[in-house]
């Protein structure tokens, strides 16, 4: 992690050195976004960094950077041996990635360690925990599209910016709609698949909500606990709740894996087929690692 000065420093001189002698080892910029750096960094190549972040103060940071590093190392054997899943991110501001991991990570890993404790011994626990969904960020739109392509099978869910460019040529236009245009082709692809549009341009809400996509908007203050909310809704983090198909009221509402055994038979049929065939149950499921049940469902 090389964190560079306002003074001539040789922070990037050192981190292409290392670059060169090992192409394999993550480096990262961590930049404190004064006008001096950001100047000097405008005339930097930084092509050799897999990632460029911000920092915003706030702890997590580090721990979200090592933990992006390892999940797209180890996303290919966890998705191919153990069914692991992926939420896909795709946003190119720095400045809003650098804040929006932090929170992301910090969720998913307290959902997580939530759901091992309902396991029946410490190794179910560990692997509980191991199987949380990976989080993987894409910076222009086809760079998304790859990783969807790659992954689609065991895509959690998609949190997309709205203006963001088409290619990573370096230069490339920024595209007004590329996170509307990513999210219709997913869709059009997986109808059931969570879909959310993040955007600062509060005119895209309507846009969004008419295409049945979930939005966040960036100016809001409460910003992540709206994005809480949603993944808690829409990506199997939160309680299951069992809903009437034709009237969408709640039936049940199940906490655990515990209380779906006890209740499964008094859920009633249309409800239950309602939420498989959509592939809510096998997404819940997803959520707390029981990945052979949720093949079947699915």
């Amino acid at each position: 992690i090389c964190m560079p000065g306002n003074a001539d420093n040789d922070a990037f001189d050192v981190a292409r050195a290392v670059k060169a002698d090992s192409p394999d080892i993550p480096c990262v910029v961590l930049t404190p976004f004064s006008h001096g750096i950001t100047r000097r960094m405008q005339d930097e190549d930084l092509s050799m960094f897999d990632y460029i972040f911000c920092w915003l103060g706030n702890t997590n940071l580090i721990l979200s950077i090592i933990k992006l590093i390892e999940d797209k190392m180890n996303i290919d054997h966890d998705i191919n041996e153990a069914g692991v899943q992926m939420i896909l991110l795709v946003e190119d501001s720095i400045r809003f990635y650098s804040s929006v991991l932090p929170n992301l990570y910090n969720y998913i890993l307290q959902q997580s360690k939530r759901f091992s404790t309902e396991a029946l011994n410490p190794h179910a626990a560990s692997q509980r925990k191991r199987g949380r969904p990976k989080v993987v960020l894409a910076r222009n739109y086809q760079e998304a599209m790859a990783l969807y392509e790659r992954y689609h099978d065991n895509t959690l869910g998609v949190i997309s910016d709205t203006r963001f460019p088409m290619d990573g040529n370096k230069g490339s236009e920024k595209e007004a709609e590329a996170g509307l245009m990513l999210l219709r082709e997913i869709r059009r692809r997986d109808e059931f698949v969570p879909l959310i549009l993040q955007s600062s341009e509060s005119e895209n809400r309507k846009k969004a909500e008419a295409e049945g996509f979930r939005f966040v908007d960036k100016n809001s203050k409460k910003m992540n606990i709206d994005l809480r909310n949603l993944m808690e809704t829409h990506m199997g983090f939160g309680d299951f709740i069992f809903r009437n198909p034709k009237t969408q009221e709640e039936v049940m509402r199940i906490h655990s894996l515990k209380e779906l055994q006890d209740n499964i038979f008094k859920i009633p049929d249309d409800s239950m087929l309602y939420h498989i065939s959509r592939n809510h149950m096998s997404r819940w499921l997803c959520a707390r690692a029981i990945f052979p049940v949720s093949a079947f469902l699915k």
